[in-house]
C-alpha cells in the first residue's frame, strides 16, 4: 500500500502544497518528477528533494507541451496536479475577464490537459490527484471564478473517475493554507487573514504538509476513486 519505488509525478510540485506532496512521496521511496513553468522555481525544488528527484520546466496551458512532457516522463505510477496562479478573490463588478480565464486555464483546463495526455502512461494500480478548494462549498464574496473552479474540478473528478475506471481518480480541496499562492494579497491584509484562521475548529492556519497527507493517502488508497477529501482546519463547518 505504500510508495516505495513507485514514479510520482507532480505538476506544479516546486512550492507549497505540491513540494510537500512530492517530499512527502519522497520520504516514503517514491522516484518523484516535478514540473512548474518557472526554471527557478524547478532548481530551488530540486536543491530541496532528496537526491535522484527529477525536474522539468512545463507550462501546463500548452498542449504540445503538455504531450511532449508525458512522452518524455514515459511510465509512471501516479499523477499529481497542484499546479495554479494565485488565487483570485475580487467583486464580481470589478472582475477583469480575460484574467479570470487565464485562472481557469491552468487550474482547470492544464488539469484536463495533463489528464488526457498523461493517463495513458500510468501503470494498472496507479490513480490521479486532483486539486480543488473548499470555495465551492463555501463561497465568499469575491470568489465567484474560484467558487467555479471549484465546482468544475469536483465534477470533472467524477467524470474522469467513470470514463478512466479501473484507474483511480480523486480531488483534495484544501481550505485556507499558508501558501505562496496569497502572495498577492498586500502584507498587511495576509497576515490579517492568516490570524483569522485562529477562528478554525483547529485554531491554526494549515500548512502544506497537512494536506499533502491527504494526496499521499489518495495515492495509496486502492479503494478510493471519484472521492473529494477536504481538508480545511474545520472551515465548512464555521
Amino acid at each position: 500500500m505504500g510508495l516505495r519505488e513507485q514514479r510520482v509525478v507532480v505538476i506544479g510540485g516546486t512550492s507549497g502544497i505540491g513540494l510537500a506532496v512530492a517530499g512527502g512521496a519522497a520520504a516514503e521511496g517514491a522516484e518523484v518528477v516535478v514540473a512548474s513553468r518557472r526554471r527557478e522555481s524547478v532548481d530551488g525544488a530540486l536543491e530541496r528533494l532528496p537526491a535522484g528527484a527529477e525536474g522539468h520546466v512545463l507550462d501546463a496551458t500548452d498542449e504540445d507541451a503538455v504531450r511532449g512532457f508525458f512522452e518524455r516522463v514515459g511510465a509512471f505510477d501516479h499523477l499529481v496536479y497542484t499546479a495554479g496562479e494565485s488565487l483570485l478573490l475580487e467583486p464580481l463588478a470589478e472582475a477583469d475577464v480575460a484574467r479570470a480565464r487565464r485562472f481557469l486555464d491552468t487550474r482547470l483546463w492544464g488539469a484536463y490537459t495533463a489528464v488526457k495526455h498523461g493517463a495513458g502512461s500510468i501503470r494498472p494500480g496507479g490513480s490521479v490527484v486532483l486539486t480543488t478548494g473548499t470555495a465551492g462549498r463555501r463561497p465568499l464574496p469575491g470568489s465567484s471564478a474560484a467558487s467555479a473552479l471549484c465546482g468544475a474540478m469536483e465534477s470533472l473528478t467524477r467524470a474522469l473517475a467513470v470514463e478512466l475506471a479501473p484507474l483511480r481518480v480523486n480531488v483534495v480541496s484544501p481550505g485556507m493554507v499558508r501558501t505562496e499562492l496569497w502572495r498577492e494579497l498586500p502584507e498587511e491584509a495576509r497576515k490579517e487573514l492568516f490570524r483569522s484562521a485562529e477562528s478554525l475548529p483547529v485554531g491554526r492556519i494549515g500548512e502544506p504538509a497537512d494536506v499533502a497527507e491527504a494526496y499521499l493517502y489518495l495515492m495509496r488508497g486502492g479503494y478510493s476513486t471519484g472521492s473529494v477529501v477536504v481538508v480545511d482546519g474545520g472551515g465548512t463547518l464555521v
